[in-house]
């Protein structure tokens, strides 16, 4: 186990750069990837490519205004979005443009849990909330 949690911060440590590392954040990532094994014991690692993929998605379980994440995020994970419904500013995705993102575990909770319900229709995976945090970590 010892071996396994320090497989994963060292892959976290060399796959961010230093102004993405946060503790929290880390500890947040682990605890999805202890959980994402628990489903799919061969799970090497998060792949910010199948985070891309799960952001940029049009998903036909979710709300017709908001079935994808670029309907309030735009497009661009560094720039500001909209709420499709009530029009509120919505502070960028990506870690490099705004540093506090996934880094408070009942925020991270709270939005996937909403979002994930609004925009695909269902909770999210710990795959997939593992799989988005490491894209936003690549933007």
């Amino acid at each position: 186990m010892r071996l396994a949690l320090l497989v994963v911060l060292l892959t976290l440590a060399v796959s961010f750069t230093p102004a993405a590392a946060d503790p929290a954040r880390d500890a947040i990532l682990a605890d999805l990837l202890a959980a994402a094994r628990q489903a799919d014991p061969a799970l090497a690692a998060f792949s910010a490519e199948r985070g891309e993929a799960l952001f940029r998605a049009k998903h036909e379980g979710g709300d017709a205004e908001a079935n994808s994440c670029t309907a309030c995020h735009s497009g661009d994970p560094k720039a500001m979005g909209q709420n499709a419904k009530t029009g509120k500013s919505i502070e960028p995705m990506a870690v490099s443009v705004n540093g506090k993102r996934f880094t408070n575990r009942e925020d991270v909770e709270k939005w996937f849990r909403r979002n994930c319900r609004d925009a695909i229709g269902r909770e999210c995976t710990a795959v997939e909330k593992g799989d988005f945090i490491t894209f936003m970590l690549s933007q």
